[in-house]
């Protein structure tokens, strides 16, 4: 374990856990990040940044699924080693977490064991992601509970197994739900809804998609409340 002094922490970089539904424009969120870019393609959806000029591009193949583990940890590792890359997105990481609990269930008859095992692996994952000061952005597909309540509170979550879930996303500052109203992409962080959420960068709660990593500036956005204050007031 490191030590560090007052005022002497270590700088890092941000990561960002975005999941929604199929559409919702996940993928296409890796255009607002800056520099030279890595995306691990689970679900083979990378054609929305074919043409971007900075990012390379990884995909599994068939022969890859039976040792995905191991294939993913080799070439995160290359990828964090890589002084070119800048940012790291691993997208689905639905579809990585059933190939990993497909290569699990064969090796252990143990259902217990077996979620345990794939818990643990997410869980080195991130802490390397964490660890290796590069950006981070990941993606997931979303579940929709909805239980016939009124409020909808608590609908959505991310399709993973709900300890794994959190094994992974612990280590990252940013985790919301994005969606689509009224023609524009939402991304929800705000978990007193009840949706898996948190935003450890900023006070933001709810933001337009293309706003995830460059936020207004905080005068603009005290600007606007008192612009609608001020309106409330008038009607």
């Amino acid at each position: 374990m490191r030590f560090f002094t007052p005022g002497n922490f270590p700088e890092h970089h941000n990561m960002y856990f975005i999941y929604g539904d199929g559409g919702t424009g996940k993928t296409s969120l890796l255009r607002l990040f800056k520099g030279k870019k890595v995306l691990f393609s689970f679900d083979m959806s990378y054609n929305v940044i074919k043409d971007t000029g900075d990012t390379s591009l990884l995909v599994l193949e068939k022969k890859d699924l039976s040792m995905v583990q191991a294939l993913v940890d080799e070439m995160v590792d290359r990828a964090i080693a890589n002084p070119d890359f800048d940012v790291i997105c691993l997208d689905n990481v639905t579809a990585l977490q059933n190939y990993v609990l497909d290569n699990i269930e064969h090796a252990a008859k143990d259902n217990r064991q077996n979620y345990n095992a794939m818990q643990k692996w997410f869980r080195d994952l991130g802490s390397r992601l964490r660890q290796s000061n590069k950006t981070v952005y990941a993606t997931a597909h979303a579940i929709d509970k909805d239980n016939g309540g009124i409020d909808g509170q608590g609908r959505y979550e991310a399709d993973m197994n709900l300890k794994t879930f959190n094994a992974f996303t612990s280590m990252f500052d940013l985790v919301g739900r994005i969606y689509v109203k009224d023609g524009e992409r939402l991304i929800d962080l705000d978990p007193e809804q009840g949706n898996h959420a948190k935003n450890r960068i900023d006070d933001r709660k709810l933001i337009k998609a293309d706003e995830l990593i460059e936020p207004k500036q905080k005068e603009d956005i005290t600007e606007q409340e008192e612009t609608k204050g001020t309106a409330k007031k008038a009607s």
